[in-house]
């Protein structure tokens, strides 16, 4: 490519001139209609950007706030999609950024339909309870509650990262996942048992099991990812922090952390492309430790800035490698409805944002 301001040639990976001209390669923007567009060639998209200030975010949780108490809660849903659409937009790679096309309409309904189906069950419960009064009763609704749990995770989790997905996008092509609910029951209740019955030695194998299926069935248009990690190369490293959880106070947990989030991302790919990422254990204490202090010295008035701290902490120590043929990913969104995510929020299930990250 020739620089506009002096003249000189500069690499089409290149995204700046020695003179200071600030630019990114000309890459065929698709459309989303569906159809191809463009000559079909690789380009290397550059490393992901995070523009997010906490000043813009704290005004928005603000008004967010003010209008939640005045309608009682009920704005809680419009609230959140205002947060997810400014982190959404302030994520940039290749030079284009994403979007977020969910509702506040959406989350109400999703919550209220499941706020149905657990009153249902608490209700039953209690029934059984009462009916049957005795020394058996509270223990039989015990472990039907945490039966009930086993199952709804899954279900949760399915349901919530299909939604998400599904009002994601990234130039104007939609993501999506295609797994099924029945199918991740089997990998998390199967995998969730192993690691009680083991005393939490099959925990890194559960972990990868998960990661692997929600990556394996999440697609950007008619692609797909694709996740290659093995369960036995995260045992060493995850016994090793187990033994000394309690010598370091848990601060070698944090050294853990990074190691498998490097490993995971490492082990991710779509299409030519790979990832990576260059956290660090002390990185991730330091960004911690700093975030409490904040929180604490602010009384809480810089959360927005703690959720930009982590985003900005994120995007910087993510890299991607290789190139892409844009021309050849087409819109093929996916139907989803946003029961899973209320359900999601029912059981606060933090698996998507915390281990998952795509």
């Amino acid at each position: 490519m020739k620089c506009p301001d002096c003249g000189l040639i500069v690499p089409q990976a290149a995204y700046d001139c020695d003179c200071g001209h600030d630019f990114k390669p000309d890459v065929p923007r698709a459309a989303s209609t569906g159809a191809s567009v463009g000559p079909a060639a690789s380009f290397p998209l550059g490393n992901p950007v995070f523009y997010g200030t906490g000043g813009p975010l704290m005004k928005i949780q603000l008004v967010n706030l003010l209008l939640t108490l005045v309608t009682f809660g009920f704005y809680s849903f419009w609230a959140k999609v205002k947060v997810r659409k400014y982190f959404y937009n302030e994520t940039e790679i290749g030079g284009d950024r994403f979007d977020y096309h969910g509702t506040g309409k959406e989350l109400m309904i999703g919550w209220l339909k499941v706020s149905v189906v657990f009153i249902v069950v608490f209700g039953a419960m209690g029934a059984m309870q009462v009916i049957w009064r005795g020394p058996m009763s509270e223990l039989l609704a015990n472990l039907v509650f945490y039966a009930g749990l086993l199952f709804l995770v899954p279900v949760a989790i399915v349901g919530s990262r299909r939604y998400r997905l599904s009002r994601s996008s990234w130039r104007g092509i939609r993501f999506s996942f295609r797994g099924r609910a029945k199918e991740f029951i089997r990998i998390f209740t199967s995998g969730a048992l192993l690691s009680v019955v083991t005393l939490g030695l099959y925990t890194p194998y559960f972990d990868n099991n998960v990661r692997q299926y929600l990556i394996d069935h999440s697609h950007f248009g008619t692609r797909k990812f694709n996740y290659d990690g093995q369960g036995s190369e995260l045992f060493g490293p995850y016994l090793k922090a187990s033994l000394l959880l309690f010598p370091t106070l848990g601060l070698y947990w944090f050294w853990f952390t990074a190691w498998k989030q490097r490993y995971y991302w490492s082990h991710t790919s779509f299409e030519g492309l790979r990832f990576s990422s260059d956290v660090t254990g002390g990185g991730l204490l330091g960004l911690s430790l700093g975030n409490f202090a904040l929180l604490v010295l602010t009384l809480g008035l810089a959360w927005p800035w703690v959720l930009v701290r982590k985003a900005q902490y994120t995007m910087d120590h993510l890299a991607v490698q290789g190139s892409v043929d844009l021309s050849a990913i087409e819109q093929e969104a996916q139907a989803a409805s946003a029961t899973g995510e209320g359900m999601a929020e029912f059981l606060d299930t933090g698996l998507l944002d915390a281990d998952v990250g795509i």
